[in-house]
Order: structure tokens, then sequence, then C-alpha cells
């Protein structure tokens, strides 16, 4: 199939505006409406006859069946032999969902209850400090159990009204100092996020954290929460029973901001607003269950990533939130797409024929305008842009502005598309009075390529339930995509030398024997031993 595809990708027409002139419906028959969203992919090089073979190639990949797989518990991660669902998380409506033969939905639904409960307490002020009503929470974590509530968190900052959340992952002493600094003790709750409660850098920042908390109050561990499930770890620590929550081992890291890893989240915005995010998450799930590929905005955005890296060949995507509030979205889903999908071998074991994920990156707009798109528009390769953006702003006094963001979003994409051909530029060259050679010269440097594709996701308002959606979006998109590089999303091996050598070189920066390492790492070594008084 993916010669099909390389095929339909080299001889598809480099003219995207050409698209437009030739068929007058072609904007609403390449874009999908969703429950107040819209999913625009018309401004890229995709074809009706391209998209039927990606179609085609995704019915052949047995999308449909996998998906199903998914949702009913299976154990799709083949290499670790588990089910994969963080869709359990949000399914409210508590319909049973089987792994090895046991429901496991009760348990989600308790495991909430308790975390709407301890926030309620949190919130109102029935759980305090041992200084009083908790003013302040630390959420401890890294990777998914970081970036999750951290970007979530920042997402729905008009919703917050509840404690002031702060976010330590860096195992870089400045990260937890900085963040511990202005803060009071006595009033600080601070949540612990190891499923394992072994984590290298999370366990160090805990132990700092509680060093910290221990100068000043009688019992540290009556401020602290654990989400794990070490309950013997947990205990050791000072922190009692009805303060941990746990959650299974089909919940990825990256894919866990739905559950006892929101904790933070919650506490910050209430439970109801918490559970409008799961709502919103929910409605996605039944919308990739229920559409039919072709008008499927999970599949069709799938789709549209397989065909610029794995067709056309572009090597890295710009995803592009014209909204500050999701400043951190683009390092959310970089994780999410990266990690899930940066593989080298097929779920068989077999070294893969094509390019796995590409390089996710990306910031918000109009930032980025002054910093990047400078290569995005005129630079030698193309970057494939998904734009989102909201209808309408959370600040009605400040309607100029969310005005003057849209049409800049807008704008980025038209021009991306459009570009400035050497006759407009000469134009616009001799207007202001160059001639001959200067005038070529200065229109070269003005012309645009333009015929860069891009596609835009546009939503009335960022609310719970549309970030939740948003969020969902996003996952079945890389879930699609692993299936159809046939690949295992949902492990993350890469990710395990670099610990295991690290925790090998750390003695060697007290000891100074590099014996078996290579001479750069002693060389390294030796340059840190030697400098860092």
């Amino acid at each position: 199939m993916i010669d099909r595809i390389r095929e339909l990708a080299e001889a598809a027409s480099d003219d995207i505006a050409a698209f437009f002139t030739e068929d007058a419906g072609r904007a609403e028959a390449f874009s999908i409406r969703f429950d107040g969203m819209l999913f625009d992919y018309s401004k890229t090089h995709i074809s009706s006859e391209a998209r039927d073979a990606l179609l085609d190639w995704a019915e052949a990949s047995r999308v449909a069946t996998r998906r199903d797989a998914m949702f009913a518990g299976q154990a799709i991660n083949e290499t670790e032999g588990r089910a994969v669902l963080h869709t359990a998380l949000r399914n409210l409506g508590g319909a049973p969902v089987l792994v090895d033969g046991r429901d496991v939905m009760p348990e989600v639904l308790e495991t909430l209850a308790r975390m709407e409960r301890f926030c309620e307490d949190v919130r109102q002020g029935f759980v305090q400090g041992q200084g009083g009503t908790i003013t302040d929470v630390v959420n401890i974590g890294i990777g998914g159990s970081h970036l999750g509530p951290e970007m979530a968190a920042l997402a729905l900052s008009p919703y917050q009204d509840g404690p002031r959340c702060h976010f330590v992952s860096n195992v870089d002493g400045a990260d937890i100092s900085d963040c511990l600094q202005g803060l009071n003790p006595e009033t600080t709750l601070v949540i612990v996020a190891s499923k394992s409660f072994t984590t290298v850098e999370t366990m160090t920042n805990a132990e700092t954290a509680r060093a910290w908390m221990a100068g000043v109050v009688k019992d540290p561990g009556q401020q602290f929460v654990a989400l794990s499930t070490a309950d013997d770890k947990v205990a050791a620590f000072g922190i009692a029973p009805e303060r941990v929550f746990g959650f299974e081992d089909w919940v990825g890291g990256r894919y866990s901001v739905w559950g006892p890893i929101g904790l933070s989240l919650m506490i910050a915005v209430g439970p109801e607003r918490f559970r409008e995010m799961l709502e919103g998450a929910a409605s996605m799930d039944r919308h990739f269950q229920e559409a039919p590929l072709a008008k499927n905005m999970p599949v069709l955005l799938a789709l549209v990533g397989l065909w610029h890296h794995q067709g056309r060949g572009y090597p890295t995507r710009a995803v592009l939130p014209y909204d500050q509030r999701l400043s951190r979205l683009p390092a959310y889903f970089q994780q999410l797409e990266m990690e899930s999908n940066g593989k080298r071998v097929s779920m068989a074991g077999e070294p893969l024929t094509m390019p796995s994920g590409p390089v996710v990156w990306g910031e918000p707009g109009t930032n980025g305008q002054h910093a990047f798109y400078q290569l995005i528009h005129q630079g030698t390769q193309v970057v494939p842009c998904e734009f989102m953006v909201a209808a309408q702003g959370h600040e009605p006094e400040l309607a100029h502005h969310h005005r003057l963001l849209v049409a800049n979003c807008l704008a980025q994409s038209e021009a991306l598309m459009r570009g400035r051909g050497i006759e407009e530029a000469r134009a616009l060259m001799a207007e202001k009075g160059f001639n001959g050679k200067e005038l070529e010269r200065q229109a070269a440097h003005r012309a645009f390529p333009g015929n860069r594709p891009s596609t835009t996701l546009v939503y009335d308002k960022l609310t719970p339930r549309r970030l939740g959606q948003i969020v969902a979006l996003y996952e079945h998109r890389v879930f699609v995509e692993g299936v159809m590089l046939g690949i295992n999303s949902f492990d993350q091996w890469g990710v395990e030398l670099g610990k295991v050598l690290a925790k090998e070189i750390e003695p060697v920066l007290e000891s100074g024997d590099t014996t078996g390492k290579d001479a750069s790492t002693a060389q390294l070594v030796d340059f840190i031993r030697a400098n860092r008084t």
C-alpha cells in the first residue's frame, strides 16, 4: 500500500490553490465537523484519489478491528502483554470494560469518586496543612505524569478557582528550588506521581521537597499525596493509605492525565470541570468508534500525517496553537507522537521498511511568526503545519486582541498555500524604484514558493470539554498511525538504556574511575570533576 501512496504523492499537483479553482466544494469535501469543532485539511496536496488510497490503506491495516480490540480491553500492547485502556478512565457511563474477564469500571469509578472527595476536602478547607488551608499544590512527576497535568492546568487557567498549582519534573535542582521559593511549607500539598515510586528524577525531587517541609512542619507525610501502586514504598515514605491513588498498568504515562495523574488539575479546577474534560474526551472516543473512516476526525488527521511523512517525505510536523494557554500543547503532542511511534521495528520484530514517526515541534502563535515561520515560508524544507484556534477567547473586554489573533492564524495558512510569485515580487520592487539586476535580486528575496500544506482545527472556545476532545483526537490519531505503520504505539523501550547508563555513571562522577568507559565519556567525566568546585 505504501508504494501506491508514494506514487500518488510524487504525482500530486504542486498547486494546492488549483484544487479550489477546479472544485468549488473542496473546502467542505475535505473537512470534518464534529460537536463544535471543524477540522479543515483542504489546504494540502491530497486529492480525492489520494484520500481514497489512504482510506484503502487504513482498511487493509484493519484499523477498525484494532480500534475495537483496544476499547474491548484486549492486550494490544503486545511487547508488554497489556491492555491499552486510558479510554476507560473517561467512561463515565460505566459500561463494562473487561480485562482478562474482569470488569475494571467499578474500580475506575470508585477511584474517580475518591479523587473527587479528596479534592473537595482540599478546596473546602477540610483537608489542611499543618499551618492552615492549603494554598499551593506542587505536582512532582516526569514525562506524562508531568506534561499532562501541567499542559491541562495552563490550558484551563480561566477555570482555576482552587489552590495554586506548580509543577516540577527535572532532576536539575534548579527546577524544584525555583518552585519551592516563596511557598509556605505549612500550607503546601505535594503530589508525588510515580507508579513504581522508584522513578529516579521524581523520587529525588520528592525527597528534596520532604526535607524542605521537614524543616518547618512536624510531620511532612501529612502533606504528601502519592499517585502510585507501590503501597509498601509509599508507606515507607510516610504517606497514609487514604492519600494514595493508584492506577493500572494498562494506563501508559503519556495517556494518564484522565485519572489519578490529573489530581493536581482536579484540585485546581474542581471535580465538575474535570468531569467536563473527561466527557469531552469520551465524546471523541464515541466518534472514533462510530463514525465511518471517511468521516472520522482522528482517522483523517492520521491519514494527513501519513501522507505528509511517509508519502511525501516531509520529516517534521509543526503544531501551532493560536492560544497562549496551549503553549505546552506542542510539547505534550511531541511526547505523545514521538514516544509512541518513534520505533524501528514492526510488531513482529522486523525492521521497518518505511519511516516511523516524524519530528513534532511547535510554539503558540503569534510568537512563532517572529521566530521560525521564516523557515516555514521560505526555507528549503517543507514543514506541514497544524494550526488550531478558538472562535472566541475568554477575555471579552479584549475581543480586539482575539480578532487579531484569529486573523493571523487564518492569514498564515493562506500565505503558506498562496505564496508570492516572482512576478508579484518584481512588481513590488518596481514600485519601490528598483530596476535592472538590483530589481531581480531584491525580488528573489521577496518571492515565496507557496504550496506549503497545512491543516486547521477550529473550535468555538477552549473549554474543559473542548480540551478533552482535542487531546483525545490526537491520542487516537497516534493510534491509527501506529496501526497503519504496523508498530506498537504503547511501549517505549528506547528510554531504558539511558536510565541504566546513568546509574552506572553517577558513582563514576564521585570516584573518577572511568575504567570501561569510552574515551569521550572519560574525558567529560574528568572535566566535570575538575570543574565542580
